[in-house]
């Protein structure tokens, strides 16, 4: 049996000065079952990290989709620790923010122009703020997760701290059913900003649905942007956009940017982003060099490499080896596997008598056991060859046996090491 004891006992110190003891919602303990889980990891290379008692793991969340080609690449490595010699912040603008800005409009359909900011809630705000200085307008329609900002995070459920009159200025459409949208345009005429969503998470678009939000917001007169947080650089070489084949007028971009490393980006349209000029979006940190070095090698191995097709097939074998492994111990009706190859979801549904906290917290203890670190997304990264998905088939095997047994000898509570995970938030 694994040992977490010195996560816990860092855990404990980290909440005397941290709430939650993270600095990141998804990252803290109300996603990993206290007793069950690690809390801190030490290093990783390529598919690997090394929590902090020493436990070795195969990692399929990389960083939360943040690690694209994987942990520690060499490349880009080698790119920031080269910089580092020149210097991280100057007094003045660094060429390496003219020579990242044009590799994202090389290789991004919609952009003509790019601003970067360091978060992908950065980007996304101020796509909606220069969308309400483009149009005159201040009403949102939202469809997916949009960052951590009043705009946004007012809509939802973890909204104290937001006024109510930013909140009321954001309205919640539903993924694929362009209808919702058009009901909202109908309800509140002339006054969208914007139309901002994420063009594919769990679920893909029904053929039209993108091609649809994209004329609804023409038609309206609203600002269309795209919220590739995570799937620029991942779905293709130019994002969901271009593998969908619709393009924004404004996208948003973070994860996957520059392989980890703190950088995000807004870009789109010349005459909108010409507004930038007038809208106040700046950050001390914005040209941080190290960065937009690591940015610079990323997109430029994904152009040099098959790292998209790389992610695409070994996330497909993912998804179908799930699916067999599902049906083989008849669990379809408790588990299903959606999402894109590259970035691929295990759902779960109750089980009388168990719900599926109960469940989800049994099947990440015992893949914790098995040296795979998941909650229940394939977050592929290029590090993830055929070793690394074999090994996380093996413990599916053995993890939807044990799921089975517990719910027909309806003994999980018996077999948990650990409080079940208790309903949170959710983002999407």
């Amino acid at each position: 049996m694994r040992e977490f004891s010195q996560s816990e006992a860092m855990l404990a110190r980290a909440e005397k000065t941290i709430p939650l003891g993270s600095q990141t919602f998804s990252k803290s303990r109300t996603q990993y079952p206290l007793g069950a889980s690690p809390y801190f990891i030490a290093k990783g290379k390529g598919a690997n990290v090394w929590d902090v008692d020493g436990n070795e793991y195969v990692d399929f969340i990389s960083s939360l989709c943040a690690v694209t080609l994987g942990y520690n690449d060499p490349d880009v490595t080698r790119a920031v620790r080269d910089q580092l010699e020149d210097g991280v912040i100057f007094s003045l603008p660094h060429p390496v923010e003219m020579e990242v800005a044009e590799l994202i409009v090389e290789m991004v359909p919609c952009a003509e122009k790019v601003r970067f900011g360091k978060n992908g809630s950065d980007a996304t705000a101020g796509a909606i703020r220069i969308a309400r200085a483009f149009t005159g307008r201040d009403h949102v329609a939202v469809c997916g997760y949009h960052g951590w900002q009043d705009w946004y995070i007012g809509s939802t459920l973890r909204n104290l701290g937001v006024p109510q009159a930013t909140r009321d200025l954001t309205h919640s459409f539903a993924f694929n059913d362009a209808e919702s949208l058009q009901h909202l345009m109908k309800a509140h005429p002339g006054e969208f900003a914007a139309v901002i969503l994420e063009p594919m998470n769990v679920a893909s678009p029904t053929p039209d649905f993108l091609h649809q939000v994209q004329d609804i917001a023409r038609a309206n007169g609203a600002v269309l942007v795209f919220d590739e947080t995570i799937t620029g650089f991942r779905y293709s070489n130019g994002g969901a956009q271009e593998f969908f084949g619709v393009t924004p007028d404004l996208a948003t971009f973070g994860k996957g940017l520059a392989n980890g490393y703190p950088v995000s980006a807004l870009a789109g349209r010349a005459d909108i982003m010409k507004l930038m000029e007038e809208v106040f979006f700046s950050f001390t940190f914005g040209g941080e060099t190290l960065s937009l070095a690591a940015a610079k090698a990323t997109m430029e191995k994904l152009k040099r490499e098959p790292v998209a097709a790389t992610l695409r097939n070994q996330g497909q074998k993912v998804i179908d080896g799930t699916r067999e492994l599902v049906d083989r111990h008849g669990l379809k009706d408790v588990l299903s596997v959606s999402g894109d190859p590259t970035w691929s979801f295990v759902n779960f549904k109750d089980a009388e008598p168990y719900t599926l906290w109960e469940l989800k917290t049994l099947f990440m203890q015992e893949l914790f056991e098995r040296g795979v670190l998941a909650f229940g997304s394939h977050n592929m990264s290029y590090a993830h060859r055929d070793a690394e998905i074999a090994l996380l088939m093996k413990a599916y095997d053995e993890v939807f046996a044990t799921l089975r047994g517990a719910i027909d000898e309806r003994n999980l509570i018996d077999l948990l090491r650990c409080k079940p995970l208790e309903p949170l938030f959710k983002v999407r």
